[in-house]
């Protein structure tokens, strides 16, 4: 295969290019190493002899660092790894190795994400932030059922509206329309905010 181009990414490394699309980052020691040059032809051998004992190993102790630091979603660390320019088959061993450990699981993240944010944000705001994740809709579905026991949006919002001492008798259109406000940045919807400040308060 030719090295179509070879890219200084720092001071330390360097991207290199090849004739099939496939693209690696290296320590500038380790090309070096393999007297990699742009124009010039890497061997099937050499680039499996950089595969195994470079990338696969590299980004198997990338994904456990980030692992390590915070949970992520499997979309997550596919971002980082193609961040750090592993070719795809390399992100995909990854990924099974984390999953082999079950060190990396979605349907976990979702579950934690869930419960730690549940009284700060609304089941629509939840699920929206576990989309942009990339977690799977089954994964977040089930996650939010099991939270929050079928509890409903009309409930949620009562919740808040009892926890901030709202009451539609006493208070003016002013306290109305900071409630309805407050409500809304917490993500629900605005005819669901509107019938529980009306009818039940």
């Amino acid at each position: 295969m030719q090295i179509i181009q070879i890219l200084e990414l720092d001071r330390k490394r360097v991207r290199i290019r090849l004739e099939d699309g496939c693209e690696f980052a290296l320590y500038k020691g380790e090309r070096r190493q393999y007297d990699l040059r742009e124009g010039g032809e890497l061997s099937q051998e050499q680039f499996e002899d950089i595969r195994r004992e470079i990338l696969i190993k590299r980004a198997r102790r990338r994904v456990m660092h980030l692992l390590e630091k915070m949970d992520r979603t499997e979309e997550q660390l596919r971002a980082k790894l193609r961040q750090g320019y592993y070719p795809e088959d390399v992100i995909e061993d990854a990924i099974g190795y984390v999953k082999s450990y079950h060190y990396l699981d979605d349907l976990r993240y979702a579950q934690n994400y869930v419960r730690s944010h549940r009284d700060k944000k609304s089941r629509r705001m939840l699920q929206l932030e576990l989309q942009k994740r990339g977690v799977a809709k089954e994964w977040i579905q089930r996650a939010l059922e099991e939270e929050y026991e079928q509890e409903s949006e009309q409930e949620q919002i009562l919740r808040w509206i009892r926890k901030k001492d709202y009451s539609s008798d006493t208070a003016d259109l002013k306290e109305k329309q900071r409630m309805y406000q407050f409500l809304l940045r917490k993500g629900f919807s605005p005819n669901d905010i509107l019938h529980a400040l009306d009818y039940l308060t």
